[in-house]
């Protein structure tokens, strides 16, 4: 994908792409259309990209973004249409809130060497340490199982216990 390109560029990229629909991910950027947005939906898996003026990940407009698209991405029960990749959204704020199947993310690697965020009498002095500590964090929380909107603000999506 040309993550700051056009949508003519990234639908290019589509129509030469070599596999067929059932094995193929398409990104939805967040600068893009809507009217792409629904057009992609006939794929099996869509990832979600971060990009021109909603790249920070989780801030109110990107929030605000993410909220209109899921009402277009989701039925009226908050299910997806089809399956959902987070692309950068590793963050247990942002994927807890949001029916995702699969995410990814630099956030492990890029934190667990950051020695100057992990200070105090606790702090684990290894990089290795620190991917644990990381990596547990993530797995303790689940994605959510559909979309509230009124999850978002919550830093925890209370409505996967009912």
């Amino acid at each position: 994908d040309v993550i700051d390109g056009t949508e003519s560029e990234n639908d290019a990229l589509i129509v030469d792409w070599p596999l067929p629909k059932h094995c193929s991910v398409p990104v939805w950027h967040m600068h893009e259309s809507f009217d792409r947005l629904e057009m992609l939906l006939e794929f099996p898996r869509l990832a979600l990209g971060s990009s021109g003026q909603f790249s920070v990940v989780g801030d109110s407009k990107w929030w605000n973004r993410m909220s209109d698209a899921m009402s277009i991405i989701c039925d009226a029960d908050g299910m997806p249409k089809t399956k959902l990749h987070g692309l950068r959204m590793l963050d247990p704020g942002v994927f807890s809130k949001l029916p995702l199947a699969s995410a990814d993310s630099c956030y492990v690697a890029r934190n667990s060497g950051m020695d100057s965020a992990w200070k105090g009498p606790y702090a684990m002095t290894g990089r290795y340490s620190r991917a644990v500590v990381l990596m547990e964090r993530i797995e303790r929380h689940a994605s959510a199982a559909y979309w509230c909107k009124e999850a978002v603000g919550a830093y925890q999506n209370n409505n996967l216990f009912g």
